[in-house]
C-alpha cells in the first residue's frame, strides 16, 4: 500500500509539530498541496520564509476549530483527501493550572472536526495525533507498553487525548470515517520550548550568551524514548502512506534515557560551565515516569525506521536553541 495524495489539511499548522510536518510533506512529494488552518501566527513566518519556492502549494487559513460553522465552510471548501490532527493545547503543565480551559478547546475542536468530515460525508483519510499521555503512569511489568495498554491519564490534558482518542475510534467504527490513531512517544522539537529537551537547550543558550545564570528544571528521574523531529515527521507522513485505516499505531524510539541523563549529554554540548537547580514549580501534579513503546506494529505495517543519530539530534537542538537566542 502507498496513498497518493492531492491535497492535504493540517490543524494546527502554524504550531511546533504543525509547522514542521507541513514542511517534511512539502520536501517529500512536489506535488500536494498543503492547506493549514491555524489561530495564531505562531511559526506562520518561519514556515513562509524557509518555503519560499513551494509557497504555491501551501495556503494558511486562519480557523479557530472551535467555530464550527466556519470549519464545516472551509472544509467542504477545501475537499481534503488527507487530514492530519494536530491543533491542541498540548501544555500538561498548564493544564494542571487551567483544566477547564484545556479539556473544553481540545475535546471540543476534535468533536467539530469529525462532525463536519461526518456531514460533509468526506472520503478522507485522517490521522489522529493522539499521544503516549494517555497510558499515564504504568507499571514496569507493562513495559515496552502495547497499543492495548489499558489508558489511565495522569494530567487534564492527557484526558482530553483520551477523549480525543476515544472519539476518534467511536466515529470510525459508528459512521465508517477513515481514521488512523498514532499515539506518539517523546519526539526532540527544537520549536517547541515547554518540552523539557527544548527548555534545557534554551536555558544552556542564555547560560552560554550569560542571559541566565542557572538552568532550571523538574522530575529528572522520569524514563523515556527519544526520537528526532525529523523520524517523527517521517512516522507521520508512512502512516498516512501505508498505515491501515481503523488501527492505532504507537510511535517512538529505541534509545531509553532517563530525563536526568538527558541533560547530562546536553551539559556535555554546552560552550560554558552549566549549574542546575531544582524549580518545584516545574514539577507536575502527577507525573508520567515510564514511557518505553512496543512499536513492532508501526514497524511491521509501514517499514519506518529511525534515521537521525541520537548525539546530532542533540547537537542541531541546541545548535537551533542558540541561533534563536543570538536573535
Amino acid at each position: 500500500m502507498n496513498r497518493k495524495f492531492k491535497k492535504c489539511l493540517i490543524t494546527g499548522i502554524t504550531g511546533s509539530g504543525g509547522s514542521y510536518l507541513a514542511e517534511y510533506i512539502l520536501k517529500k512529494d512536489k506535488k500536494i498541496k498543503i492547506f493549514g488552518f491555524y489561530r495564531s501566527k505562531g511559526f506562520l513566518s518561519e514556515v513562509n520564509k524557509k518555503n519560499q519556492k513551494d509557497k504555491d502549494r501551501f495556503f494558511f487559513i486562519k480557523n479557530d476549530l472551535n467555530n464550527f460553522a466556519k470549519l464545516v465552510k472551509n472544509i467542504k471548501k477545501i475537499k481534503p483527501d488527507l487530514i492530519f490532527h494536530l491543533a491542541s493545547n498540548a501544555d500538561v503543565k498548564k493544564s494542571f493550572l487551567y483544566p477547564r480551559d484545556i479539556i473544553l478547546n481540545n475535546n471540543n475542536i476534535t468533536l467539530n472536526l469529525l462532525e463536519a468530515c461526518r456531514i460533509l460525508k468526506l472520503n478522507s483519510l485522517i490521522i489522529i495525533c493522539s499521544t503516549s499521555e494517555v497510558y499515564g503512569v504504568v507499571n514496569k511489568k507493562d513495559i515496552p507498553i502495547q497499543e492495548r495498554q489499558i489508558m489511565q491519564p495522569a494530567s487534564p490534558y492527557s484526558v482530553s487525548k483520551c477523549f480525543q482518542d476515544l472519539l476518534s475510534q467511536v466515529y470510525y467504527k459508528a459512521y465508517g470515517l477513515n481514521i488512523i490513531i498514532s499515539r506518539m512517544f517523546s519526539y526532540m522539537n527544537p520549536r517547541r520550548t515547554n518540552l523539557f529537551q527544548t527548555s534545557f537547550a534554551n536555558q544552556i543558550a542564555l547560560i552560554e550568551s550569560k542571559k541566565k545564570k542557572f538552568l532550571q528544571h523538574g522530575n529528572l528521574n522520569s524514563v523515556r524514548t527519544i526520537i528526532d523531529i525529523k523520524d517523527a515527521m517521517k512516522a507521520y507522513w508512512l502512516l498516512a502512506k501505508k498505515g491501515k485505516v481503523g488501527e492505532i499505531y504507537n510511535i517512538g524510539g529505541d534509545k531509553i534515557i532517563s530525563v536526568k541523563e538527558f541533560l547530562k549529554n546536553l551539559i556535555k554540548l554546552s560552550k560554558t560551565k552549566i549549574k542546575t537547580k531544582l524549580n518545584k514549580k516545574l514539577l507536575r501534579n502527577v507525573d508520567v515516569t515510564l514511557q518505553i513503546p512496543c512499536v513492532n506494529k508501526f514497524k511491521k505495517h509501514t517499514k519506518w525506521s529511525t534515521e537521525v543519530l541520537f548525539k546530532d539530534s542533540m547537537q542541531e537542538l541546541l545548535d537551533y536553541r542558540r541561533e534563536k537566542v543570538k536573535k
